[in-house]
């Protein structure tokens, strides 16, 4: 095998792995397009000693401390294969090349399908956002939208009544509240507007109104979504591994795969996509990949 471990997705998931992996002396490839999905991300919170900075800036001090592990090296390429050989891994890449490995680490983010509305990309993350956990207290007691409807959009704006008092939910046609559901939010003053959504208008991706069917617009200070995700890469069908309900990657309390070997960590593996839970799980990863390679060798 050319490497002990492959590790396709170099951000915070892949980053904690190869420094632990790099500290335990394992021969590490770690294999990055370079395309995180929070790349718009002005700010990054919730992450102890880190809160407000950009997410960029804490992937380049991680990785230059993983580099300090000789035993580590990064390779600026996207994997296209993977596929189970005897005694390990094969991992093709786009230009032709090919490594193998003893074990494999999947951390290659989901990708966030949004809806087909001019100018939600350019404001994705930056005032379209997802997670009050991850943006609310910046967007705290302003007038926010609900890009959303049914039995999530009414949790959400339960949830987020902690932080905005006032809320619109936008569900783009016709809502699908139940009659509990619609008094409840009238009685907390949250409107629903059914109306089509037709534009965000924007500057450099800081919301400013949202343009309707009719004609009419409103002004919000940023607006929630929630978007449909797919696997970045999904190698479900070459390595043999399961998905969830949810198309997540299936691991379980070591990080494993159902296919023995593979192992996966991150945003993959979740929907709670917090930088601390997905380094954390990197590391978890890293230490069973380690702790099955001893057992094999010892």
């Amino acid at each position: 095998m050319d490497f002990d471990v492959i590790i396709i997705g170099g951000s915070y998931a892949g980053l904690s792995a190869a420094l632990t992996l790099g500290r335990s002396t394992r021969n590490v490839l770690v294999i990055d397009a370079g395309k995180p999905c929070n790349r718009q991300t002005p700010h990054s919170h919730n992450f102890l000693t880190h809160d407000g900075d950009r997410p960029a800036e804490i992937s380049k001090a991680a990785k230059a401390e993983v580099l300090k592990y000789s035993t580590v090296k990064f390779l600026n390429a996207k994997a296209d294969s993977a596929k189970q050989i005897e005694g390990g891994f094969s991992v093709g890449l786009e230009d032709g090349q090919y490594f193998t490995s003893r074990k494999l680490l999947l951390s290659t983010g989901l990708k966030d399908v949004l809806p087909d509305i001019k100018g939600l990309a350019e404001c994705w993350a930056i005032s379209a956002i997802h997670c009050p956990y991850c943006h609310g207290y910046e967007v705290k007691n302003e007038k926010i939208g609900l890009l959303m409807n049914g039995d999530h959009a009414f949790e959400m704006a339960k949830n987020l009544h902690l932080w905005n008092k006032d809320l619109t939910i936008l569900t783009n046609g016709k809502s699908g509240f139940t009659a509990g559901q619609v008094k409840k939010l009238k009685s907390k003053s949250i409107t629903v507007l059914e109306e089509e959504i037709i534009q965000l208008e924007h500057q450099n991706g800081q919301l400013e109104n949202i343009v309707f069917k009719n004609g009419e617009k409103v002004t919000f200070k940023a607006i929630y979504v929630k978007p449909e995700i797919e696997q970045h890469i999904n190698f479900s069908v070459q390595l043999g591994f399961e998905l969830t309900d949810l198309r997540t990657i299936k691991v379980d309390e070591q990080q494993e795969t159902t296919a023995k070997g593979v192992y996966a960590a991150g945003d993959c593996t979740t929907l709670f996509r917090s930088l601390s839970i997905v380094t954390a799980a990197g590391t978890v990863a890293a230490v069973m990949i380690n702790k099955a390679l001893i057992s094999e060798d010892f």
